[in-house]
């Protein structure tokens, strides 16, 4: 079976309640499984309000959590290296070399966060 890799923005919104990100998130998860980077984990955990706690544990807890191995941190890395950009994020390169190594789909709706060629994107509308 496939894997989709959530991007951080597509798990914000399905936590807010955003019918659009619900949605979203069925669709693309439907064949395929649902995962999301420790990265990911991190960036939920440091924009979370108190309120959200247990509903971000559920969530966390429904995907497949793929660690930073040390083959994802020389691609995320190589990514910043190779692209010429000044927006990149290391975070992003990190999620982006997850979705590489792990063979999955990479679903977000900052498409522009992610201008690697090797890798598929799944836009999220918002």
């Amino acid at each position: 079976m496939s894997k989709v890799l959530l991007d951080t923005d597509v798990l914000i919104d399905v936590l807010r309640g955003r019918e659009k990100a619900r949605v979203f998130l069925r669709t693309v998860t439907h064949d395929a499984v649902p995962c999301c980077s420790v990265i990911s984990v991190a960036e939920l955990w440091a924009g979370m309000y108190p309120a959200e706690q247990e509903s971000t544990f559920t969530l966390i807890d429904a995907l497949l959590v793929i660690p930073v191995s040390r083959e994802i941190a020389e691609l995320g890395g190589k990514f910043k290296r190779d692209i010429k950009s000044q927006n990149l994020e290391l975070a992003d390169c990190l999620i982006a070399a997850t979705a590489l190594v792990e063979g999955a789909s990479l679903a977000t709706g900052n498409i522009k966060d992610y201008p690697m060629d090797e890798i598929t994107i799944l836009p999220h509308r918002r």
